[in-house]
C-alpha cells in the first residue's frame, strides 16, 4: 500500500519496512519486491548485492517475476559480473512459468546469440509464446525474426511454441 500510495500516502521508505518484515518470514512477493527496491535505490540506499539477495530468495522458491529480475542483474551486471549465460538460466525458469517478459528477453538472447548458440527458430518459438502471453513488442519481434527463417524453419519454430503450449512450456527446444 505505502509502494503505491493505495489508501495513504506513497512511501518507498515505509514500503521498504513492511516489504523488510515480511521478506524475513519467507514471503516471496516481499522479497522479490525488497530486492527490486534495493536495485533501484527505491525507499532504502541503494545496493545492488543486497538486492541480488533478496532477488534469489524469491527465485529460488520459483517465483517467476524474481526469476526475471535476476535475469536482468546478470544481463546488466548489477550487483554480480555480467554473465548472459546466468541471464538465460533465469529467464528460462521464469518463462516455463509463461511469464510474457521472460519469454520475450529469452528470444532476443537466441536472435541475438548472446549466452547461447544463436538460433533463430528458437528466437521465434520464445517471441511467438511472449506474443500468445500479452507482451507488447513480442508480436512486432517475432515478425522481424521471421524473416530470418525459412519457411521450413518458421513451420518448425510454430510447431516447437504449439508443443511446448500444449505441454505448459515444457519441451521448448529443438
Amino acid at each position: 500500500m505505502h509502494g503505491q500510495g493505495v489508501g495513504v500516502a506513497e512511501d518507498h521508505g515505509a514500503a521498504a519496512i513492511w516489504y523488510r518484515r515480511a521478506a524475513e518470514q519467507g514471503h516471496t512477493l516481499a522479497e522479490s519486491s525488497l530486492g527490486t527496491m534495493y536495485i533501484r535505490g527505491q525507499g532504502v540506499e541503494r545496493d545492488d548485492a543486497e538486492g541480488v539477495r533478496w532477488l534469489r530468495r524469491a527465485a529460488e522458491q520459483g517465483y517467476a517475476q524474481a526469476q526475471f529480475n535476476l535475469g536482468l542483474v546478470y544481463t546488466q551486471g548489477l550487483g554480480v559480473y555480467p554473465d548472459l549465460a546466468a541471464a538465460e538460466s533465469w529467464y528460462r525458469r521464469a518463462a516455463e512459468q509463461g511469464y510474457a517478459p521472460a519469454q520475450y528477453n529469452l528470444g532476443v538472447l537466441y536472435y541475438n546469440g548472446e549466452g547461447v548458440p544463436q538460433d533463430y527458430v528458437l528466437a521465434h518459438v520464445w517471441a511467438n509464446l511472449a506474443a500468445a502471453n500479452g507482451h507488447t513488442n513480442a508480436a512486432q519481434v517475432r515478425g522481424e525474426f521471421a524473416e530470418q527463417l525459412t519457411a521450413g524453419d518458421l513451420t518448425a519454430a510454430q510447431d516447437i511454441a504449439r508443443r511446448c503450449l500444449e505441454q505448459e512450456y515444457r519441451n521448448c527446444g529443438r
